[in-house]
């Protein structure tokens, strides 16, 4: 039996997929690719996978939710420095369009901060 090569894929439906993906690039300073066709955009994730951006079907429609599931974007800083370069991050996050749903706090794994993204979905930044 071969052993197939697993990639890690994370998959957002949204209202305005270029938008999003748009947020998303400027976010991880990467370049959104489009996908296979012009409401499908693609970007490389970080440590490996990729984030891939569509508008559902109206066949399939995606209704928004509110799970426990959300995206966690990780940066590694000094610890005298997790804070001060969270905040700068929330700041970018925030000029791009999201929405911060608390300040950002340390903790003891390092400095933490929950947003909403441009259509609503959990983000959560870490700097540790």
């Amino acid at each position: 039996m071969t052993t197939a090569q697993t990639h890690t894929t994370l998959v957002l439906a949204a209202d305005q997929p270029d938008r999003l993906a748009g947020f998303y690039s400027a976010l991880l300073d990467t370049r959104a690719q489009q996908g296979l066709q012009s409401q499908h955009w693609r970007l490389a994730w970080p440590g490996g996978g990729r984030l891939e951006i569509y508008a559902p079907s109206s066949r399939r429609p995606q209704p928004r939710s509110t799970g426990r599931l959300a995206l966690c974007l990780q940066r590694s800083s000094s610890a005298e420095d997790r804070l001060h370069d969270l905040q700068a991050w929330v700041t970018k996050a925030v000029d791009l369009g999201a929405t911060a749903q608390e300040a950002p706090r340390l903790e003891s794994f390092g400095a933490e901060a929950w947003l909403c993204d441009p259509e609503g979905n959990r983000l959560l930044l870490l700097v540790c």
